[in-house]
């Protein structure tokens, strides 16, 4: 099962549960107050703050708690997989295989960082939140029978510290140890006191069998399921081609509160694609019932469908508040040329958004300006007070510019026509000792070159004006476009020269940036430091994230880190949208109320409508 940090809701799975979420409360509530002098008892927990909900919520507010149960659905999905082992970083697995695993608590799809009871009925934490005791409930069970118990939790952490990939083990960083009390009592304690943030992520993990694995290798790949705690099981794979999930009959947790309206439909299946138009073919015959879309102009122009006139096909664009992910370039610091911060700034130079925007994007899009995009975690406008005195014991290693003036990435006028930024390259470009000689940017007697490499053949599309810019000024340049399984090995391995890469970031920021910029993580196969940033100012500054006393604190430490990353062009930021475009069948109930923070996968709460579904001709 898949290991649930709780963060922000539906940026960790792409489909029907929130955050990491295996919808769940409580039959049993505890008040939030304290059990002894210095120790508290709870149903529910937050990273800052309190809990949005407490012990009187019957469901959640963006569900239908009558809904209906039954029906099946077809979901696309793009690539391959070829195992079901989550935990390593060998073989690729389906990103919606959280449906299997329920965690000791889940979070809400109106909040960014809490958690409520779900294998868990209660916590126990001191004042110092040096450790935390998880109850579980003695009810729980896995699909085939057997229960879930304290030791299932400490199995699934010591594979993770054991056998998990780098990713992975960087969100536990903090946990000391873990000790299993009784059957259903398991203790974590932290290296660190006075912070929620740990005690947050032990909150996301999720069981693994003992019984089950005891005879098994858990370090290897894997096609056979394993025993499912969630509210689904996987029922047929073919690998690389779909995988099936169906409801558990007589799921534990059916009837806990968070659970009502959610898992309603009976069987999910996910069918994998290797091409995007043939998946978007595949959703317009009637193939596929849900589509996430990700292309401007698929979105534009792809939908002109009698479907879609007469109501068959609906398209919707609900606004997406979640803190966007930053989706850019990344450029290989381990290679040079992209070592020297001058060849960065004027790569970052030939990038024209603005003729992107209203060529190729249909004007669907903002430019992103942070690494913490649609967020209060990103820096904007000049740096405040608060984030100067973050970043005074370093300015004598910082530019000027980062205490004095917004970082706004370049814009142009949108005409195709960019000479002025053009010339601005090549000075930068000269100043790191490149020279056009016959068109050609040249040092050395050899040509300054890059390859792209993609695992979307859609991405070529996008990122060709920016590599015709590329040409102009003498880079020599290519693309190369290769399968999942070999784009994953070449990325692990960090074989590339440029790369095209969203990383999601998980409100409030915490240990997961030591993957995604620590300087550690950049010689570390697998890490999420795929640009290789290797900065001493950085790694600071996010130790200072991560034992921030408050989100005050956080947010200011936070933004001040996003502008020495900014300064540093490490990477060629591209754009975002602040809407979903959704693509669906008609064949769906919905709730009356939205969740504020809505994933891209199929929607948190909707149920097969029959009568709807009996007025189309879907036969599959």
């Amino acid at each position: 099962m898949r290991n649930r940090i709780l963060r922000n809701s539906n940026r960790m799975t792409t489909w029907v549960k929130t955050i990491g979420l295996a919808a769940g409360c409580l039959a049993a509530v505890f008040v939030n107050s304290p059990a002894s002098a210095d120790v508290t008892k709870t149903w529910s927990i937050a990273e800052f703050g309190e809990p949005l909900y407490d012990e009187s919520m019957t469901h959640w507010p963006y569900v239908n708690p009558d809904a209906p149960v039954g029906g099946s659905i077809v979901l696309g999905a793009f690539g391959s997989f070829d195992s079901l082992n989550t935990y390593i970083l060998k073989g690729s697995f389906p990103r919606s295989i959280g449906a299997v695993g329920d965690s000791l608590m889940i979070g809400s799809a109106d909040e960014l960082s809490s958690g409520y009871g779900l294998l868990a009925e209660s916590v126990e934490y001191p004042d110092d939140k040096s450790w935390i005791i998880f109850n579980m409930r003695p009810e729980a069970r896995f699909d085939n029978g057997t229960p879930i118990t304290a030791a299932d939790i400490e199995f699934s952490f010591k594979t993770i510290r054991e056998h998990g990939r780098p990713f992975l083990k960087s969100f536990y960083d903090e946990v000391a140890g873990a000790e299993v009390l009784d059957t259903h009592r398991i203790k974590f304690t932290f290296s660190t006191t006075d912070t929620m943030k740990p005690l947050m992520k032990v909150a996301g993990l999720s069981p693994l069998s003992v019984e089950y694995w005891k005879d098994k290798d858990i370090s290897k790949t894997f096609l056979t399921p394993q025993p499912a705690s969630g509210a689904y099981a996987i029922s047929n794979i073919d690998a690389g081609r779909s995988i099936t999930y169906q409801r558990v009959e007589n799921y534990w947790g059916e009837d806990l509160a968070v659970n009502k309206g959610l898992n309603t439909i009976e069987t999910i299946r996910f069918d994998y694609y290797r091409d995007l138009e043939v998946m978007h073919e595949a959703f317009k015959a009637g193939d596929i019932d849900f589509r996430a879309e990700n292309s401007s102009k698929r979105w534009a122009t792809g939908y002109e469908m009698e479907e879609v006139d007469n109501g068959e096909v609906l398209l919707i664009t609900p606004p997406d508040n979640t803190p966007q992910a930053i989706q850019a370039f990344f450029l290989n610091l381990r290679r040079p040329p992209f070592d020297d911060l001058n060849v960065r700034k004027g790569i970052n130079l030939l990038y024209d958004f603005e003729t992107i925007k209203r060529t190729i994007l249909y004007n669907q899009y903002d430019r992103i300006n942070s690494y913490f995009p649609n967020s209060e975690y990103g820096a904007s406008g000049v740096p405040s007070a608060e984030e100067i005195a973050v970043l005074e014991p370093y300015r004598d290693q910082l530019p000027p510019e980062v205490f004095t003036e917004e970082f706004k990435l370049p814009v142009s006028d949108g005409s195709g026509r960019n000479r002025k930024q053009l010339r601005e390259a090549i000075k930068l470009f000269n100043a790191a000792g490149w020279n056009l000689e016959g068109g050609k940017l040249m040092k050395d007697g050899k040509q300054m070159g890059l390859e792209l490499l993609l695992v979307q053949p859609d991405g070529q599309r996008v990122a060709a004006p920016f590599l015709q810019n590329l040409k102009k000024a003498g880079i020599d340049n290519t693309v190369r476009v290769v399968d999942s399984a070999q784009y994953q090995v070449r990325v692990d391995d960090f074989d590339f020269d440029m790369i095209s890469a969203r990383l999601n970031f998980f409100p409030p920021p915490g240990p997961e940036l030591r993957s995604y910029y620590g300087s550690a993580a950049a010689a570390e196969r697998g890490t999420a430091n795929m640009a290789g940033i290797v900065n001493p100012i950085v790694d600071e500054l996010i130790e200072k994230i991560i034992s921030a006393e408050s989100l005050e604190q956080l947010q200011v430490i936070n933004r001040a880190l996003d502008r020495v990353l900014l300064w540093n062009y490490y990477v060629v930021p591209q754009f975002y949208n602040g809407t979903h475009r959704f693509a669906h069948w008609n064949r769906f109930g919905k709730p009356d109320v939205l969740p504020k923070y809505i994933g891209s996968g199929f929607p948190t709460g909707w149920w097969v409508d029959q009568e709807l579904d009996s007025k189309l001709d879907l036969t599959r």
